[in-house]
């Protein structure tokens, strides 16, 4: 499998995953997979509903049919490593960082579709920049898997990006980003009370 380069998601993302959640993912295995299942079919869910909602556009709703297909085998691709290790898949409580960077999505079209396409871009290049962390300290089985998750979850991040420049200026972008990135940095830098794929750091650290 050759490397791939996610040096633009790093680029575009305002910090780091810190080391204290890398340390939090590793003392919390189960908990790391069941809900890397429910991000991807949320994310297959959130394509859906944008498909649903937009139907007018066509270069979005092939865009995002991909991804949602990619999302869900995904999802079975985690279901199988659950299976093959005994974790359960018990109901886990949403993380706050999705819902806190959506509540900021602005509610009048076209802002409205704008905002939620730099969040879907936002949360896809956070996820890839979190498996690349996690690759170098995880098993081996794990870590094959995250890496070859790097190339889908980089496309996706750059076909939500795309998509918002087609429906807004690159001024208007680059001004939502930058109010979208400052508050993806506060959740993600910031203490949190429970272990979750796109919480912060434990409130202990």
């Amino acid at each position: 499998m050759s490397p791939v380069d996610i040096s633009p998601i790093q680029r575009f993302l305002p910090c780091a995953t810190p080391p204290a959640w890398i340390d939090w993912a590793l003392q919390h295995p189960g908990e790391l997979l069941v809900d890397h299942a429910n991000c991807e079919k949320k994310a297959a869910a959130t394509a859906l509903n944008l498909m649903y909602r937009y139907t007018g556009h066509p270069r979005l709703l092939h865009k995002l049919s991909r991804l949602a297909r990619e999302e869900l085998r995904h999802f079975e691709q985690v279901l199988a490593i659950m299976q093959r290790r005994g974790v359960d898949y018990p109901p886990l409580s949403a993380a706050r960082y999705a819902g806190e960077l959506r509540r900021a999505v602005r509610l009048e079209e076209p802002g409205r579709l704008v905002d939620t396409l730099l969040v879907g871009a936002i949360i896809e290049a956070r996820s890839c920049e979190r498996f690349a962390a996690l690759v170098p300290v995880l098993d081996d089985e794990l870590a094959t898997f995250y890496a070859s998750l790097l190339k889908s979850e980089s496309r996706h991040f750059r076909d939500y990006l795309e998509l918002a420049g087609e429906h807004a200026s690159e001024s208007e972008v680059d001004e939502r980003l930058a109010a979208l990135l400052a508050l993806e940095q506060s959740l993600i830098e910031s203490p949190d009370s429970e272990f979750r794929f796109h919480s912060g750091i434990p409130a202990a650290a």
